[in-house]
């Protein structure tokens, strides 16, 4: 891999991180207070494994992008860049809404247009290239998980 390409890896790792980083800003504020008051399902996980997960997540994730970016069709690449970019802004967006603003029900509208554009993102990049999706396939099971959990949180705190 040449420095160019280096770099723009980087940088996709980067761009996706920051993300997760702009999540846990509000996760931090409502995780040791208002979210320990919520009454949770059985199958909810205890809280250190959300970590590990979405950073090896953050990481394929950026991967991704990596090679959508590095895509020479780039009709299919810019359709494929706007689904991506939406689909990481509503994943931002859900950790300010349930955890921000303690709404587990504009979270879950939320993560309902979140699983509707990974599934895009990942049909669009299947068109570039296989491994784009397999890369993304990780992260829309794991948000499948985190709907069904928004979900039960939300009735069981309504």
């Amino acid at each position: 891999m040449n420095k160019k390409n280096t770099l723009r890896l980087i940088l996709s790792i980067i761009i996706c991180n920051l993300a997760g980083i702009f999540g846990a800003v509000f996760t931090k504020k409502s995780v040791s207070t208002w979210y320990t008051t919520l009454e949770k399902p059985s199958f909810n996980p205890p809280g250190w494994v959300f970590g590990p997960v979405w950073t090896v997540i953050y990481i394929m994730m950026g991967i991704s992008l990596f090679y959508i970016w590095d895509s020479k069709d780039n009709k299919l690449k810019k359709k494929t860049l706007i689904l991506f970019y939406i689909q990481l802004l509503l994943n931002g967006l859900w950790s300010f809404l349930f955890f921000g603003l303690r709404s587990p029900f504009y979270a879950f509208i939320d993560i309902i247009l979140l699983l509707i554009f990974i599934f895009l993102t990942i049909a669009y990049s299947f068109k570039i290239s296989r491994k784009i999706s397999y890369l993304l396939l990780p992260y829309l099971l794991w948000v499948c998980f985190a709907t069904l959990l928004n979900y039960k949180i939300l009735v069981l705190n309504t």
